[in-house]
């Protein structure tokens, strides 16, 4: 085999080697890329807003209470628990943040996990704080 068809060969096998090593990169880029969210999901019962506008936090679960801020669209956000109140285009949940004190509307608002209903969060808490000993420390 003369040196020219061995240069041609190398070549050959060197472009569909690094082809080969190009599309192997590019399929585990994506991969990663799709395996990875936004943000990681918080454990727990959790949202993720579906209002392009983004989400308004409330003080409490109404319109007419006080703006404690926002989140974007496709955030995701750990939800504590679930009240009935006040009707957002026909949906009259809204969820507490697990995080901090302020309310959003369900309606905007894609739900993953089951949230329980503040009532028996409460009443899980106050169970808890009763099986205390009293004069306990810490």
């Amino acid at each position: 085999m003369s040196t020219t068809a061995v240069l041609r060969t190398l070549r050959g096998r060197n472009v569909i080697a690094g082809a080969g090593a190009l599309t192997t990169a590019v399929a585990l880029g994506a991969t990663l890329m799709a395996a990875a969210p936004a943000q990681a999901d918080p454990h727990g019962p959790y949202g993720t807003v579906t209002a392009r506008t983004g989400l308004i936090e409330r003080q409490y679960p109404s319109t007419d209470s006080s703006v404690r801020g926002s989140l974007h669209f496709r955030q995701t956000v750990a939800l504590k628990c679930k009240v009935r109140a006040q009707n957002i285009e026909g949906n009259t949940v809204w969820y507490l943040l697990r995080d901090r004190q302020v309310w959003v509307s369900a309606r905007y608002m894609d739900n993953h996990g089951f949230v329980k209903y503040c009532k028996d969060v409460d009443r899980s808490s106050r169970e808890m704080l009763n099986s205390v000993p009293k004069g306990a420390m810490g």
